[in-house]
């Protein structure tokens, strides 16, 4: 899995101001739809608190991949957020989350689901990544930095 397959420019927010998990959802969900016009954001935001509300996705060290199925969704795609200041994920390890990757998949699409989760979590696990990542000073050395990984 290479996040660049994931990943273009215009889905990545740094430094974004968000102060709750749910604003930032319906936020990430409205800015998705804004570059893939098929699905919709009632509809992507509304999957992504479906599966929060089965468990926190916020996997520890301020990370959280939340991720969800969409019937109308044609191919794998994400969203990248850093945020300016960290906010309350419910986090496996009750830490505040800044760095965010979002993941929406075809409804079918069982198996790479898990694979590229699987993937993710091992890129955001890296302290290495992690410390580039927040370090970066804008959006375009954010997406550098994350489709390198």
């Amino acid at each position: 899995m290479n996040i660049k397959s994931l990943l273009s420019p215009d889905c990545v927010l740094f430094q974004h101001q968000c102060a709750s998990k749910k604003r930032l959802l319906e936020t990430i969900a409205s800015h998705l739809c804004d570059y893939n016009t098929n699905l919709d954001p009632s509809n992507v935001f509304s999957a992504l608190i479906a599966r929060e509300r089965l468990g926190s996705t916020g996997i520890g060290k301020g990370i959280a991949i939340p991720h969800c199925r969409i019937e109308d969704c044609t191919q794998t795609m994400g969203v990248l957020v850093t945020l300016e200041t960290p906010i309350d994920f419910n986090a496996i390890d009750e830490e505040p989350v800044d760095i965010i990757f979002v993941l929406v998949v075809p409804e079918g699409n069982h198996q790479d689901h898990l694979k590229t989760l699987a993937a993710l979590a091992e890129t955001f696990s890296s302290e290495e990544c992690l410390k580039r990542i927040r370090a970066s000073q804008s959006t375009q050395e954010l997406y550098e930095i994350a489709t390198s990984q």
